[in-house]
């Protein structure tokens, strides 16, 4: 496929899974837009970048599908200018739809050969408002801290709270929590504490570290 292709298809990948399932922000849906999905995939599964389903990255990852990134990005409810860290940069790419919108995105990824490759491949389309960081994220970013936003993109069986703690008061937590089938959750910090919202059932590869395996 040449770029006028993917270009193509990246079109109807926002109107026909994104828009059509009521994902309305328009800052989201630009996002979802600007991004090249293909670029983030294995060359041999490039044609598939922009179907409707997640696709394998390789260490037995995946780049999710194309509506959920969207949705979970929605539900950050993001400002220009935005501090936001991630959970599990992947492939990189929640990373750089993230940065099409705030305005720094700090990404942690636990397997490190993922980490240098999102990080090759987001230095080479641009995204340096995106730092990326091999470890832990259970534990967070607190050198960075506090946070408009955290984006979590692989499942724990519990809310981490470092993550928690990292956040300022009106921020947003957006999370998968659950073991075979989770729930995505978004948590607003507030003066008293935090607000708990169910947003859907969800299915993501469970999130690994040191308090996840204790």
């Amino acid at each position: 496929m040449d770029e006028d292709s993917f270009a193509h298809s990246r079109k109807a990948m926002v109107r026909k899974q994104v828009e059509a399932r009521g994902v309305r922000d328009p800052a989201t849906l630009s996002a979802m837009g600007a991004v090249p999905r293909h670029e983030f995939v294995p060359k041999r599964i490039r044609h598939s970048a922009y179907e409707d389903y997640p696709l394998p990255i390789g260490l037995d990852q995946t780049i999710s599908q194309p509506y959920i990134v969207a949705l979970m990005t929605e539900a950050l409810m993001l400002e220009p200018g935005d501090r936001v860290l991630e959970v599990g940069t992947g492939s990189g790419y929640q990373a750089a739809v993230l940065a099409e919108i705030a305005g720094e995105v700090f990404s942690i990824e636990i397997l490190c050969e993922l980490e240098e490759r999102a990080r090759g491949d987001l230095d080479r389309l641009g995204y340096t408002a995106v730092k990326t960081n091999c470890g832990d994220g259970y534990q967070g970013w607190p050198e960075h801290a506090p946070f408009d936003a955290v984006i979590v993109t692989a499942a724990p069986d519990h809310v981490p709270q470092p993550l928690v703690d990292q956040l300022k008061v009106g921020g947003r937590l957006v999370i998968p929590v659950g073991s075979q089938y989770q729930e995505l959750i978004r948590l607003t910090k507030t003066n008293d504490g935090v607000e708990r919202e169910r947003l859907i059932g969800v299915r993501f590869v469970p999130m690994t570290g040191e308090a996840e395996e204790k």
